[in-house]
């Protein structure tokens, strides 16, 4: 079970770094009226993307607080999914495209699969 908790979560990594990538080019600052522009955003993203690399650490470690990291980042995943959801539904253009799409959707499904992965091996 270790094993699939940390492929889970360095895929779900991985799209959820691919989705940042997409949000600079959708100027995502301004979609959530975020100050600084693009100097911000970037500069947001260093202690947001340490944070996501070090619980893949303490995935690997078998540490407790590494559950607490893949909670959270399965959490964040499934918010990411939701949120950009009701932004296409209220019709805003950003992450319209099928590439856009299909990276929140598969951040939403391996986000479910990680919670349930790390829910369980937290009641274990």
């Amino acid at each position: 079970m270790p094993d699939l908790l940390f492929w889970l979560y360095l895929v779900n990594a991985i799209l959820l770094i691919n989705h940042e990538i997409d949000s600079a080019y959708w100027r995502e600052w301004e979609l959530f009226r975020l100050p600084g522009g693009i100097t911000g955003f970037l500069l947001l993203h260093i202690p947001l993307l340490f944070v996501v690399l070090y619980g893949l650490v303490l995935v690997v470690r078998q540490s407790v607080y590494g559950l607490v990291f893949s909670l959270v980042l399965s959490l964040g995943g499934m918010f990411a999914f939701t949120i950009h959801m009701y932004f296409l539904k209220k019709g805003r253009e950003e992450f319209d495209t099928p590439i856009s799409k299909l990276i929140l959707f598969a951040t939403l499904l391996v986000s479910i699969a990680q919670v349930l992965v790390t829910i369980y091996r937290l009641t274990a």
